[in-house]
């Protein structure tokens, strides 16, 4: 499993003529990363003396957002995988016969059903990469002042990986045909650049306030 790989080794599958893992893979790791960030900055939040003095309130939004970033980063390294190995499913289904009509149909169908699955793996990664902005802004707002430049990083970091994933999910678009559909999943991919934006620049001044 890629995931699994040390990482010099990873860097090297990724920069080598192999197709994948490639930028889908990439977008995963940098989420990886920041929800690490985010569980850093709250790991050296908690206990301190700044922390002994927030609301209670405060105090358990830190506490599940470490328990919340702790499961993510495992889960963004999933899907590491999970689009390398949509990518290389997709690539499979262009190799299928095509020497009949029957065999024509199978493949033009399974092309479909690939690609479909090859752009809604990035697709959800942006979701989920999206939702993790609420814990870098806690980070930022209420994290140890030493690290509050980590929250910074952990959001750019986000934000890579929300435009590398829909970057993947609309080249994988281009080739769907159901416009009702395509429609859709653009919407949804504006939705979330645009706000995520948004979000970025909203804890980037939240941390430049501080480190100023």
């Amino acid at each position: 499993m890629l995931k699994n790989l040390i990482l010099e080794d990873f860097i090297d599958k990724l920069s080598s003529k192999s197709p994948a893992p490639g930028g889908g893979s990439a977008a995963s790791l940098s989420a990886a990363l920041a929800s690490s960030l985010t569980s850093m900055v709250y790991n050296l939040t908690i206990g301190k003396k700044s922390y002994d003095l927030l609301e209670e309130d405060v105090k358990k939004s830190i506490e599940n957002g470490l328990k919340t970033e702790n499961e993510n980063k495992l889960q963004f390294l999933d899907y590491i995988d999970k689009d390398a190995d949509a990518f290389l499913s997709l690539m499979s289904a262009f190799h299928l016969p095509k020497s009949s009509e029957e065999e024509i149909k199978h493949r033009q169908e399974k092309i479909t059903e690939k690609t479909i699955a090859a752009l809604e793996v990035p697709l959800n990664l942006a979701e989920k990469a999206f939702g993790v902005y609420d814990n870098v802004l806690l980070a930022s707002k209420y994290g140890n002042l030493n690290a509050v430049s980590d929250a910074g990083v952990a959001a750019l970091m986000l934000q890579a990986a929300i435009e590398g994933a829909i970057l993947n999910v609309k080249i994988n678009l281009s080739s769907i045909k159901d416009d009702k559909y395509k429609k859709d999943i653009m919407e949804k991919c504006e939705f979330i650049l645009s706000e995520g934006i948004k979000k970025k620049e909203e804890i980037l001044k939240e941390v430049n306030k501080k480190i100023e």
